[in-house]
Order: structure tokens, then sequence, then C-alpha cells
């Protein structure tokens, strides 16, 4: 009897403790009808070489649901979606590289040394319960207990699969994330072929944008800058002053900028997702459609500003490793950490600070002809630790060793991110500090000559804004021209720094930016301005994006 109590309760918590961790409550999910079955299974099935079986079987099973259940509850808090096993195995690199960005490769790699070591453990320990030296007969107690709980659990089982909840704490983890994972996988499957169908059959071609021909465009994006930054009161109390001024000091160098949002694909993570969508002018929304829209050649905001007459520009100061997808972007020329010449100290994740990024690729990147400019910057990724001051004698920063003295500056992120209350403080804080980088380095770049696209890549993570947030970022474009503003005013822009919040989960898809230069910047826009000078009209149809085939999201009823 004893056997069968440990069986059960080690069962029981491999398969509901992660539903705890996903829903965060307990009193829901108390009892996996899985442990109620196997356990009774496993002391009644007799010895020999096919109970061995049976429990190599059913061994691996659960800690193959226990992981997936693990899986799914960070991705959700990471997120904000589903885990999706046919796209969500290759983000393990990515993981890895963010686990040393921030702790360092030692303490990377021992976690996760301890994490295998714990789950071969676990899975050691589970199979020798599961393999008791011998069978209980059905005419003795025990033998009887258990089979009376096989049966009953096999029948609480059956009815919970058929919608009949017996008992309202009981759950079927290890199916249900079973069948849940295997839909994903046939549906993705599907998914792909759909979306691999869409890119040959509707490619996108490269389209010169003469509205913008002999001009700057710094397409610029500031790291977790979404729309909660602007809407959460605990947020906004320290953004609001600071477009505020922004907006101030821009006029003071007689600079417009008009504001707006667009929702991005993704939440939490995976930057380069939205880059994509945005360059692209489809929706990236996960890996496996990135690498497919990269592998079919297709078109970008590069191949439109390259044929447009502008040089092609990507500075990715997180990029440390080869970045083969930039070659396929086709940049004229990539600035990833190593082409940056900083002497100065990594700040846990981030390599470098945004002002140094932004003063490097104005004293060394930029040149003087027309450029095309893509900017990824990081100061506000995560842990965010430590806070820097704006330096306001951007001479002073030099190679980057200035920066220096904040190497160990406040909390490192293993204190800090025990005090959920502090991390949301520190986000906030270093979001404010890299919109309030960029809108200085603005004044100092932008001219009548310049259009700068400054937006967000994603919301930041559920831990941050929520589960119940939009995916809309705030977007601000800056330029001394206001003749370039005008067609984003037409699109619902307004004044200012501060867009209409009240419409973020109405927001334009981010996919939408390239269809819109091309719309307003595009030869026929170009001929429409022609003509109307002539006294002239002529119709303009506006290109929305391509949308491709979605990976269904569908939970189950247990995970519900």
């Amino acid at each position: 009897m004893s056997r069968l109590l440990l069986m059960l309760l080690t069962l029981n918590f491999l398969l509901i403790a992660p539903l705890w961790w996903r829903f965060g409550e307990i009193s829901s999910y108390l009892l996996a009808w899985e442990a109620l079955i196997i356990a009774p299974l496993m002391l009644l099935l007799p010895v020999g070489q096919a109970r061995r079986i049976v429990s190599i079987g059913l061994v691996s099973w659960v800690m193959l649901a226990t992981a997936a259940n693990l899986g799914a509850a960070a991705t959700q808090m990471a997120f904000a979606r589903p885990l999706n096993l046919y796209l969500d195995i290759p983000l393990l690199r990515s993981i890895y590289h963010l686990l040393v960005g921030n702790v360092g490769q030692l303490l990377a790699v021992c976690a996760m040394l301890l994490g295998v070591a714990l789950l071969i453990a676990i899975t050691l320990v589970l199979a020798r319960l599961m393999m008791p030296p011998v069978a209980n007969s059905v005419k003795r107690l025990p033998g009887v207990v258990a089979l009376t709980l096989l049966v009953t659990a096999t029948t609480g089982a059956a009815l919970e699969l058929n919608g009949v909840r017996l008992i309202e704490s009981a759950r079927l983890p290890a199916v249900d994330t079973t069948r849940f994972q295997w839909q994903q996988i046939t549906d993705t499957h599907a998914a792909r072929l759909a979306f691999t169908a869409q890119l040959e059959a509707a490619p996108m071609e490269a389209r010169p944008l003469p509205g913008l021909a002999g001009r700057n465009v710094l397409l610029t994006f500031i790291e977790s800058y979404g729309i909660s930054a602007l809407e959460n009161p605990r947020y906004s109390d320290v953004l609001l002053p600071t477009l505020a001024e922004m907006q101030q000091r821009l006029g003071e160098h007689n600079l417009h900028v008009v504001s707006g949002m667009l929702a991005s694909p993704i939440r939490g993570g995976q930057s380069w997702l939205a880059h994509a969508t945005a360059l692209s002018g489809r929706w990236i929304d996960n890996q496996l459609w990135y690498q497919l829209m990269l592998d079919s050649g297709h078109s970008t905001l590069i191949d439109d500003f390259r044929a447009t007459g502008q040089r092609t520009l990507s500075v990715m100061p997180a990029i440390t490793l080869a970045w083969p997808e930039g070659e396929a972007y086709g940049f004229d020329e990539i600035a990833a950490a190593k082409d940056i010449a900083y002497a100065g100290p990594a700040l846990n994740w981030v390599t470098m600070p945004d002002q140094f990024t932004l003063d490097y690729t104005q004293r060394y990147l930029l040149g003087e002809t027309p450029v095309f400019a893509q900017l990824a910057l990081i100061s506000s990724h995560a842990p965010w630790t430590p806070i820097l001051p704006v330096l306001d004698n951007w001479s002073s920063i030099g190679d980057g060793r200035i920066f220096a003295p904040w190497e160990d500056a406040g909390d490192p992120p293993e204190v800090l991110w025990q005090d959920i209350e502090r991390i949301r403080d520190h986000y906030a804080w270093s979001v404010d500090y890299a919109v309030k980088v960029t809108g200085r380095w603005a004044e100092r770049v932008v001219d009548d000559n310049t259009l700068m696209i400054v937006l967000g890549d994603h919301q930041a993570a559920p831990l941050i804004t929520g589960d119940d947030a939009s995916a809309a970022v705030p977007v601000h474009i800056i330029s001394g021209d206001p003749e370039l503003l005008a067609p984003f005013i037409k699109r619902g822009f307004v004044p200012g720094t501060l867009p209409t919040l009240k419409e973020s989960r109405d927001a334009p898809r981010m996919s939408q930016l390239r269809h819109w230069l091309q719309a307003d910047f595009g030869e026929l826009a170009v001929d429409v301005a022609t003509d109307v000078t002539t006294g002239m009209t002529a119709g303009v149809s506006v290109a929305s994006d391509v949308r491709p085939v979605t990976v269904s999201n569908t939970m189950t009823r247990t995970q519900e």
C-alpha cells in the first residue's frame, strides 16, 4: 500500500505541478487521472519483459508531458502564447545565450547541467517505483485496492475525455498535452506548406520609393517598448514626462514628430520576428515563417531602398555570433557587436549602452551618402539592470570606457529578479532611458532630409504587462520636413509624441509599414503628386499586408 501511495503522489505531482505554475492557482488542479491509472496498473502487471516495456513507455510519456507542460508555462509567461514544439525547439539555443548574457557562461552551463541531472534523477526514481519486485495479487487487499482504483480512475478519465468532469479539480494533463501538441504539429506542418505555396504564388517585388530618394531613412527599434509603457500608470508616470520633454526639445530643434501605433507579431521576446515583419511586409510571428521567408529570397524594404538608391545598413549590437540572416537580407553593411569598436564593459545581457550605439552610428556608420539604416537598440532588454543616465556631453562618450562605472552598479539580475515589484520598476526606468536617449539622438541626426521611424519591437512579457495587454507598440515618426509626415497623419497618426491610446487593440499590423511606404512614397504616389500639381488626379490603391496562414493556438479544455 505504501508503494502505491508513494507512486501516486510522485506521478500526480509531476503531472499537476506545471499547471500550478501555468495558471497561477492550486485548488483547481489537484488530481491527474493518469497518475490514478498508471500507479495501480504497474502494481498489478506481472513481472516480466512486457511490464518492463510498458514501464519504459509510461515513464517516457510522463516525463515528456511534464517537460512540455513546464515549457508551456514558461512560454506563456515569456511570450503570452502556448508552447508549439514544432516551432519552439530551436529557441533552446536562444535561451542558453540569454542565460549566458545574464549570469555568465559558467553559471548558465551549471544551471543547465543541474536541470539535466535533476531530470535524469527523477526519471530513474520514477522507473524504480514503477517496477516493484513482485506484482500485487487481486486476491489480497492491496491488489483489490489497486484494481478498484484502476477501474474508478479509468472511468473518470473516460468521462473527462467525453466532456463530463466527475471531479472538478481532476485533469488529464498528459493526455491533453499530447493531444494538443500533436494537433499543433499537424496544423503547423499544414500551415508551413500553405505559407511556402503563398510565398511562391504571391511574391512581393521590390519597388523603388522615389518620394524618399536622396534621403536618410532611419528605422530604429526600441527593445520591449510596448504600448503598456504608456497605458499602465505604473509605467506611464515615468514615460509620459519623457515623451513630453522629447516633443518640446524636438520642436526647439525645428523638428516635427507624429505618433501612432502598430501591432507587433510577438510579445516578450524574439525581436527579430518584429524586424522581419516590418521589413518584409508579411506577418512573421514564428521562427519557421522567418526562416522560410529568408530562404525564399523574398524582397524587403532593403531591396526597396536599394532600388531607390540608398546604401543599406543594419546596426545590431546584440548580435555576438555569426548572423547569416543578415546576409540573406542583403544589407550592404552589417555592424554587429564585433564590428562596433566598443571598449566599455558589457552590462549583463546588454553588450553596449544604446547611447554608445547611437553615437557610434552617427560618427562612423551613417556616412555622407543617403542611407537606409535599421537599428536595433538593446538597453531596455531584460534583465533591466543597471540603469544608466543619459550623458549630456555626447563628445565625452568616445570609445565607451566612460560607461565603466556602471558595470557593477545596481543589483545583479539574480538579486533583482527575486522581487517582482522591483523588476517592474526597473523595466520602466530602462525603457525610459532608451526612449530618452533616442529622442536626444534624433536632435543630433534628423534634419529636413531625414525620416526617422522610431518604434517598439514588441510588448514586454506578461510578467510586466499582464496577460490581457494588447500587441500594440508606439511609433514615432520624426523629420525636419513636415511633408514627409503628412502621409502618416492621413493614416491616423497624431502630432506629438503621444499616440491615441484608446485604439491600441485596433492598431494596424506592423507588416503594414512597408506597404504604407510603398503606397505613400512609391512611384504611384509620386505620379499622383505630380498630377495634382498640374490639376489632374489619379486613383491609388493601397496594398494590404500579406497575411500567411496562421498556426492554431487553440487550447484544450484542460488547459483552459
